[in-house]
């Protein structure tokens, strides 16, 4: 199996990065980042690329996926509605719309954030412009789409968040974060339980197009 993964170098990305090179059924990754990492593997093909509104010059290492998991994203903190729609709406579609035109039989799972707002008519913007990237992207061509709907997210073997103040917050909260995963996981999952939940639904599918955070855990267990 073939999977393309967008935003290695993010908290999310680096959680999915690290399964999908433990996952035996895959045999080839292509992680396209904006940043080079320190990761080597055999089945790893690292592409560092500037312009993610424009992808021709990668479509060759593209064609032929079987999935593409989409970490790709950035905090809406200090930032006008158009410029958190570059990186959240522009930058997905784009990819999506290249990948379904390369491998219109592939799934596409792109992480989103609990509290998107599908309607894309609330009064908070960045969950409006979350709804409207998963509404686009659910009328691509692909075999599947899924929009995977995590709450708070704790980061597991060393990885950290890239942005300074969440990885505060992630830093003080961390002797909790277990406890409350254990108690309420339908609002904490991990780095590794999203990833493997979004390995379950590129490998397997789902039933349901929108995973909510409480469907994480469930999806999780069903990666292997």
């Amino acid at each position: 199996m073939k999977i393309v993964l967008f935003g290695a170098t993010g908290m999310i990305g680096q959680g999915a990065l690290r399964e999908v090179l433990a996952d035996p059924a895959i045999a080839r990754v292509v992680s396209v980042v904006r940043a080079p990492t320190a990761t080597r593997d055999p089945k790893l093909h690292e592409i560092v690329q500037t312009d993610f509104l424009d992808l021709s010059a990668i479509e060759a290492a593209l064609a032929g996926a079987d999935a593409c998991l989409f970490c790709l994203g950035t905090s809406s903190v200090g930032l006008s509605e158009a410029q958190y729609a570059r990186v959240t709406y522009d930058y997905t579609l784009a990819a999506a719309r290249t990948l379904s035109r390369l491998n219109p039989g592939m799934t596409f799972v792109y992480v989103s954030a609990v509290g998107a707002d599908s309607s894309e008519n609330g009064r908070v913007m960045w969950a409006r412009v979350r709804g409207r990237t998963e509404n686009d992207l659910f009328r691509l061509p692909f075999r599947r789409v899924y929009a995977v709907r995590p709450a708070m997210i704790r980061p597991l073997h060393g990885i950290r968040a890239r942005v300074a103040y969440i990885d505060r917050v992630y830093r003080v909260l961390a002797p909790v974060l277990p406890l409350l995963q254990r108690l309420v996981p339908a609002y904490v999952t991990s780095t590794e339980e999203l990833a493997r939940a979004m390995l379950a639904l590129a490998k397997h599918g789902g039933t349901a197009r929108v995973v909510e955070a409480r469907d994480i855990a469930r999806l999780a267990a069903q990666a292997g």
